[in-house]
């Protein structure tokens, strides 16, 4: 009897710590998945013309499509910036790197009992300046990811050093350990790396769980995808053509491919009977390849990356919660890329501490259908010591000001060719003023890139909270 009663006791506990698990008291997963080089002029909610997504539009008209989304002009500006939730003045000093010490939303999640997992591309080891560390093959493991499949994290793109691109026969490091190009001889890296996602997701179901994606598409080169090589070689598929027709063919081949691997990764959601407990957020690190343009509402766009205008920075965010997220909301609130650490840590019920990140404006109200506070102004500092000129500017939905006193109605002005900065209006002007007095106090942008392989570089982590003066 003594026996019968601890089995029935067992059984009721299993059952109680399954409900939890899976009742209301589970805290969200959460699928983050950025592309490579993609604005929004890209994507068909968004207005493209040239390319078909139905998986992204799909999500965004079951969830949120933001509008007014914002990142930096290139990718590791924007990766330290979404990784970390903080400000590029505070952390960032050489291309190609994330400081170890930082604390990324990664560590947060584990902390908070997710399991964790990063695909894609990292390129943030610091192989560009020789940082210190640089050949550690496990520092994605130690920035919060307990597990990995990626590309670029000891090796570049040299094939003398063991290193290749991403697309065709990639060479990957999976949990710290190499998969050569010789090993993954045929295979296309973005459905490798979208099979790792699924495989985790499929894999850790029944405990919360969070997936970084970092895609490797649409970044140049520009190559023929699976659906498009056709009769092709493999030799001549991974060779870029220099035709400029063919090369924007197999750019739209791209795009078109990365929304059917992110239909795959929502499918696997559905399937799993997970879409109550994920929220999907789709979102891209920086505007197109400049070599490329696009037709959007009827007019024609230049790939904007490296610049600071709209077509650099600007970018798509859409959130899909099922049973959560306003079915087809289009939302004007402004969401910059410190917002999504502050964000997820909302989604699990972590309260940010005193050495947390203060430059984030968490929209997980939003997700839920609610008003939220969203953030008032949008900054930009961008000093990438790379190739493209720096620059800072402050914005809101309506005008944007930059540091050297340009002022533009960007709505209106697209390309920004008509400075308004003396202008008439009273309601710009008081607008500029406000814009104004935030950049007064934020750390000066330097001309120039500076010296590649220099190893320091200033930060200025003691910049006051922004939001407590100017929100």
């Amino acid at each position: 009897m003594k026996l019968y009663k601890n089995l029935i006791s067992c059984v009721c506990t299993v059952i109680l710590v399954a409900f939890s698990l899976n009742g209301a008291d589970r805290k969200p997963n959460v699928i983050l998945i950025m592309s490579d080089d993609a604005s929004w002029e890209c994507f068909g909610s968004y207005g493209a013309e040239d390319y078909r997504t139905p998986n992204i539009d799909k999500l965004a008209s079951k969830g949120i499509q933001f509008q007014h989304c914002y990142s930096t002009p290139i990718c590791t500006t924007s990766r330290v910036k979404l990784m970390t939730g903080k400000y590029n003045f505070r952390n960032y000093t050489h291309f190609g790197y994330l400081n170890p010490r930082e604390k990324t939303f990664g560590h947060l999640l584990q902390e908070a009992g997710y399991k964790t997992a990063i695909a894609g591309k990292w390129q943030l080891n610091g192989l560009y300046h020789g940082a210190l560390g640089n050949q550690d093959r496990t520092r994605p493991l130690k920035a919060g990811f307990d597990e990995s499949l990626l590309w670029q994290v000891t090796k570049g793109k040299s094939k003398k050093d063991g290193g290749g691109e991403r697309f065709w026969s990639p060479p990957l490091e999976h949990n710290g350990v190499p998969v050569t190009s010789k090993t993954n001889h045929g295979k296309y890296g973005p459905d490798l790396l979208t099979d790792f996602v699924c495989d985790f997701i499929e894999k850790n179901q029944d405990e919360p769980f969070f997936v970084y994606y970092p895609m490797v598409l649409v970044h140049d080169p520009f190559l023929p995808t699976p659906d498009s090589i056709g009769h092709m070689s493999l030799e001549e598929a991974m060779i870029q053509p220099k035709d400029p027709r063919q090369l924007k063919a197999n750019f739209v081949a791209m795009v078109n491919y990365m929304d059917k691997l992110v239909g795959r990764i929502a499918a696997k959601v559905e399937d799993l009977g997970l879409s109550d407990d994920t929220i999907i957020l789709f979102t891209s690190d920086n505007g197109t390849n400049t070599k490329l343009k696009s037709g959007w509402n009827g007019i024609e766009i230049p790939g904007g990356k490296g610049g600071l205008t709209d077509m650099g920075t600007h970018v798509p965010f859409v959130a899909y919660w099922k049973g959560h997220t306003p079915k087809g909301r289009v939302s004007e609130d402004l969401v910059e890329f410190t917002d999504f650490y502050t964000t997820l840590a909302d989604v699990a019920g972590v309260e940010l501490g005193v050495n947390e990140p203060i430059d984030g404006q968490s929209f997980f109200p939003q997700l839920n259908g609610k008003r939220g506070h969203p953030r008032n102004w949008v900054l930009n500092h961008y000093q990438p010591y790379w190739g493209p000129k720096p620059g800072q500017y402050v914005r809101n939905a309506q005008y944007k000001l930059y540091r050297d006193g340009r002022f533009f109605e960007v709505p209106k002005d697209l390309f920004e060719k008509h400075n308004i900065a003396d202008s008439a209006n009273s309601e710009a002007q008081a607008v500029r003023n406000q814009l104004q007095s935030l950049l007064s106090v934020l750390p000066l942008v330097v001309e120039g890139k500076g010296n590649d392989i220099e190893k320091q570089r200033p930060v200025y982590p003691s910049v006051k909270n922004l939001f407590v003066e100017f929100d």
